[in-house]
């Protein structure tokens, strides 16, 4: 399960790639991610969207990797060929950072599992925590400096090695389910507030009767479109890694592979997902869900099979993370290689080393990473803000993809006239457009002003990349893009100032 012998990646090494990329922190946090924001009916609706909406987006990665096989590190090259150049440098640079930040998440929850055992790395944002965080971040770099190959036969087997854990929490979880339970937690209602509540075993059927009342009776904790809505940033950020096959395929030995491997991850990933979020609502009371401390997948085994439980998954989950982070950081660094050898970032990121790792562009995202973790010292709700703010910077990049397969798809470029599947494909692309801008709207105008405070002064790096090739910056559309950017990231530094943004 390595690349061939030719030193190229497989399907089964393409595959790794997305479903490690996907399975990392998110997926550990998910049961009282979901429990603070939803109940079961929110939840399944939630995944349906999501499901829907990423599965959209792995038909169009799959598409494009198809009609487009010239365009290699697809999640940047898609928007340069169909925008132009300065947003195949926003979708580059915002999956850049969006990944950067993303990687700092990782951390902090793997100090927040060992903050259950040594309280001195507290909820993963103490300075013991992120100074152990900082050599790990080091150790990691190097790592990847070594080969892009040897990483990636590192994340196969660390890919293998965390679903064990997961597919065992599913296992006890099916086994311990309890309906009535479930169908407490069904509408997101507060009643009631926790287990305490409940003095015997057939109060399941009472009080849920009375939380069915009270939710139609509007005393819930908020309306079923506000409870969907509060859940799909978390839905993105947990599905993000679905372009993994796709950036990497210059390496595949067979361009076919980067779609099927695109499809194959999604849906094993997208059924984990769902069975661990909705299964949970059948073990725990919604209240006593939300309570638990990240990663709460670690709560919620023990609460089942006692203490080895957490120990179990805490494991597993330092595993997953550590696989996730290899697998995000070689993906980061590719984005940026790729878009200085197109000519959209400075051309000293274009280098590699002798391993043909792109080292400039490793430093550099292993730089963002360092100092987003000294950050992490001022912010109390650290690995939520870190989830969120992740999501929107990609979904940016998610949303010029989907864009060029309805541009491609409409125009009628690289199709025949003979052949047949336009018309799918069209409506593929409108979906998956769709899902980005709903996913945009319902993540809220926080992040959107958040993500300008990262893009406006990134932009930085594309004009220096402009002017390497004594070239404009930009054109007329491309100034009032980023004179909207640098807006919006200037009222953002005005609300953080004025308390109007919290972090």
């Amino acid at each position: 399960m390595s690349a061939s012998t030719e030193g190229k990646l497989n399907v089964i090494a393409l595959t790794a790639l997305v479903v490690g990329s996907m399975i990392g922190a998110g997926i550990f946090s998910l049961p009282a991610t979901f429990a603070r924001a939803s109940g079961g009916l929110g939840a399944i609706i939630a995944w349906t969207i999501a499901g829907v909406g990423m599965l959209m987006l792995a038909f169009v990665f799959q598409n494009l990797a198809r009609r487009k096989p010239e365009l290699d590190s697809g999640i940047y090259a898609y928007a340069n060929a169909g925008f132009g150049n300065y947003l195949g440098f926003v979708s580059a640079f915002g999956f850049w950072a969006g990944t950067c930040i993303g990687n700092v998440s990782y951390f902090i929850l793997i100090k927040s599992t060992l903050g259950s055992f040594f309280p001195v790395f507290g909820e993963g944002n103490t300075l013991a925590a992120i100074a152990a965080s900082s050599v790990l971040l080091w150790m990691f770099h190097f790592l990847v400096l070594r080969g892009v190959q040897q990483a990636t036969v590192i994340n196969t087997i660390a890919t293998i090695a965390k679903i064990i854990p997961i597919v065992v929490f599913v296992g006890v979880i099916i086994a311990a389910f309890d309906r009535n339970l479930f169908m407490l937690n069904f509408w997101g209602d507060a009643i009631p507030a926790t287990s305490a509540d409940l003095t015997h075993a057939d109060d399941y059927g009472r009080v849920g009767h009375a939380a069915v009342e009270a939710a139609h009776a509007g005393n819930a904790d908020g309306s079923l479109f506000e409870q969907v809505r509060a859940t799909m940033l978390v839905t993105v950020f947990v599905f993000l890694g679905i372009e993994g096959a796709s950036i990497y395929s210059r390496y595949a030995a067979n361009r076919r592979d980067v779609g099927v491997a695109t499809v194959l991850g999604f849906v094993g990933v997208l059924c984990l997902l769902m069975l661990i979020t909705l299964l949970s609502y059948g073990v725990m009371l919604r209240a006593d869900l939300a309570e638990l401390r990240q990663p709460s997948m670690a709560g919620v085994l023990e609460t089942i099979v006692g203490r080895w439980g957490a120990i179990f998954i805490s494991i597993g989950l330092l595993v997953s993370v550590l696989g996730a982070y290899l697998s995000w950081t070689l993906l980061a660094a590719e984005v940026l290689f790729s878009a200085a050898h197109d000519k959209a970032m400075p051309k000293f990121l274009s280098r590699e080393n002798a391993h043909k790792v792109p080292a400039a562009a490793l430093w550099l995202t292993t730089l963002l990473v360092q100092i987003f973790l000294i950050l992490t010292l001022f912010t109390e709700y650290a690995f939520t803000l870190a989830l969120e703010l992740t999501s929107s910077l990609t979904l940016i990049p998610y949303l010029l993809v989907a864009a060029y397969a309805l541009k491609l798809a409409k125009t009628g470029e690289t199709y025949l006239l003979a052949e047949g599947g336009r018309t799918k494909d069209l409506v593929i692309a409108v979906l998956a457009t769709a899902y980005a801008m709903l996913m945009l709207y319902a993540g809220g105008l926080k992040y959107l002003l958040l993500s300008a405070v990262i893009y406006a002064p990134g932009t930085l790096l594309y004009i220096q990349a402009r002017r390497e090739q004594s070239l404009p910056s930009f054109n007329g559309a491309e100034r009032l893009i980023f004179l909207a950017t640098v807006l919006g990231g200037m009222v953002a530094v005005y609300g953080l100032a004025s308390g109007w943004i919290t972090l």
